[in-house]
């Protein structure tokens, strides 16, 4: 009872100075809201701009991209021009679980950009309503992304390729550069087409001399084979064998579109660009031969790739 009595009295000894209560009352309000305070702050954390993790120094962005390719001019404006319409920014995404950035575009220009004025052809992708790209410095907003792609020939063999990418916000107009990511990846994509081209090329290359080989290496033993008491009926046999050999070739190397509306592509790639679309009927002479692409020359000397399926033999 003395214990109860003297808590009681302790309590109203309490009661008595009101500020002592208010006090206490004012620390576990605080406490209360310091831990709302961590779980907003936590929560604000985790969706945070993708950009915003793991910054890296300002001298790190802005720099571009600029090399030298070991291929013909012509070469490399076939790759470029199919990584722009590609419809893909590689380099950057929104999302973690994105591998890259989608619904690209390709355009002849961009605002983004001053006006090219030196040498070379300029390429532009351009995706807007990005949510704050990864690989940009300190973006946190919506925006345009987009990458300018300069080709300049240096020599018959040899190419410039300069590749720039920016991020500009659309309510604050604010110019975001990059840590050079977008352009390394867009240039390896350049280059893998590069090398697909060179490849193919050399293909042809070694698959039209061993044919050449061929052809002479028969030649010489028909001609062996000849004795001169045999020589005039010999040589008009060879004379009607030649020109069914030269029929049956050029049988084998001319094929003629099955259905209206074949794409001539400017690289045997799906989605290279297409030169002209040829009627059903039309006749074409092979001049490269791939697994799955020829390479081809119309009626009117026009040279360029079509899918195999597309190609019938001559009736």
């Amino acid at each position: 009872m003395r214990n109860i009595d003297k808590g009681a009295g302790t309590l109203n000894s309490i009661r008595a100075k009101g500020y002592v209560l208010v006090e206490i009352r004012s620390i576990v309000h605080s406490c209360r809201v310091a831990r709302a305070l961590l779980l907003v702050v936590g929560l604000a954390s985790a969706v945070a701009p993708l950009s915003a993790r793991g910054r890296k120094k300002h001298e790190d962005f802005g720099l571009g991209f600029s090399t030298e390719i070991s291929a013909p001019e012509n070469e490399v404006l076939q790759a470029v021009e199919t990584v722009v319409d590609d419809g893909i920014i590689q380099g950057s995404f929104e999302y973690n679980k994105d591998k890259y950035i989608e619904k690209a575009n390709g355009v002849g220009s961009s605002s983004l950009f001053p006006e090219w004025k030196d040498p070379g052809t300029v390429f532009y992708k351009v995706r807007t309503q990005v949510l704050a790209p990864a690989n940009f410095e300190e973006t946190r907003d919506e925006g345009t992304l987009a990458v300018r792609y300069v080709v300049q020939s240096r020599d018959p063999h040899r190419t410039i390729l300069r590749i720039d990418a920016v991020f500009v916000e659309d309510f604050r107009r604010t110019a975001h550069a990059s840590d050079g990511s977008v352009e390394s990846a867009e240039f390896k994509d350049i280059q893998d087409h590069v090398d697909a081209l060179e490849l193919q090329k050399t293909e042809a290359q070694q698959s039209e001399k061993h044919r050449q080989e061929e052809l002479a290496r028969q030649a010489l033993e028909r001609k062996s084979e000849e004795d001169e008491t045999v020589a005039l009926a010999s040589a008009q046999t060879s004379v009607q064998a030649l020109e069914k050999h030269v029929e049956d070739l050029r049988r084998q190397a001319e094929r003629v579109i099955k259905a209206p509306g074949a794409q001539l592509k400017s690289a045997p790639f799906h989605t290279a660009s297409n030169l002209k679309s040829l009627d059903a009927g039309t006749e074409v002479v092979i001049v490269v031969a791939t697994p799955y692409w020829y390479g081809i020359e119309t009626e009117d000397g026009q040279h360029g790739w079509i899918h195999r399926d597309q190609l019938e033999p001559l009736p």
